[in-house]
């Protein structure tokens, strides 16, 4: 039972909150009050969740060493040794078995974005993190693959480009993000730890993230008020534009001022404004899309 317990925590499924963005499609296009397209989005995101599982296992397994002398991760499952590496390397082997098997008879596109995504990841956990620069926008290529996973599932009538620009940039900016933090944190250990922050400096970090933060902000207003798929009269949705401009601000908030962010999605789980702007965010396109 320890080590069952120990394995699901290894597979990490507060950071399974990332493959909400396989959703994207579903609310965006329209599909969200439909039952067929509902459930099959929710079997994507399961099987998502299952890969993405895979890749934690995989690249603990690959990083023991290192991560046995992080200040953080040395208390990870794998680091402390309450689970046997034997077990997370079955579970690493029988996990994408499992997750391509279904996917294959949900939807072969599916299967194929999950093997792009199983590749991306695995290549990142043994080449693409040490590379700089190329290790964030690895990073942001999985999430663009999280919402084609949604999208290959149903079929998608008014899903408009854009948004597969947003999120590539809002993932850039997160992962920008994590990098400067992780600078702050490790400080003399950074190069020991991780050897790719060796390449950064705050310097470089900083305007990155002041770019990409800009960047993701104007995509998604363009998105607002160009986007030709929109359900919603254009000019109407122009108010969502200031709760994701005041989440994307929050973060930085938490970035400069608290000193935190070196994970988004501990930062998610723990600022209560920025899951409020969030709430409200979605709340209000669903009230746009589907009650107006």
């Amino acid at each position: 039972m320890q080590v069952a317990i120990a394995l699901l925590k290894n597979m990490r499924p507060k950071q399974w909150a990332k493959n909400g963005f396989v959703f994207a499609a579903l609310v965006f296009d329209g599909k969200l009050t439909d039952p067929e397209s509902l459930m099959r989005v929710f079997a994507s995101f399961g099987l998502l969740c299952l890969t993405a599982s895979t890749i934690y296992l995989i690249n603990d397994l690959v990083d023991l060493e290192k991560d046995r002398a992080h200040p953080k991760k040395r208390f990870r499952p794998l680091a402390s040794g309450k689970l046997p590496v034997p077990v997370a390397m079955a579970a690493a082997v029988i996990f994408p078995l499992i997750s391509l098997s279904l996917a294959t008879l949900l939807a072969w596109e599916l299967a194929v974005v999950l093997v792009a995504y199983l590749v991306l990841h695995i290549v990142y956990s043994f080449v693409l993190k040490n590379i700089v620069l190329v290790d964030v926008f690895s990073i942001a290529a999985g999430f663009v693959l999280r919402v084609l996973a949604g999208v290959v599932v149903i079929e998608v009538e008014q899903f408009s480009q854009w948004l597969y620009v947003c999120v590539g940039l809002l993932s850039l900016f997160l992962a920008v993000g994590k990098r400067r933090q992780e600078l702050v944190l490790l400080g003399d250990t950074a190069e020991t730890t991780k050897p790719v922050l060796k390449q950064y400096n705050i310097t470089l970090l900083n305007d990155m993230l002041r770019m990409t933060m800009t960047s993701a902000a104007i995509a998604y207003t363009l998105y607002a008020i160009e986007a030709e798929t929109l359900l919603v009269e254009n000019s109407v949705f122009l108010l969502t534009i200031p709760f994701v401009y005041y989440a994307l601000f929050r973060y930085l908030y938490i970035i400069y001022v608290e000193q935190h962010g070196g994970d988004p999605t501990e930062v998610l789980f723990e600022d209560r404004p920025l899951q409020l702007s969030i709430v409200l965010w979605i709340s209000l396109v669903i009230v746009l899309f589907y009650i107006l």
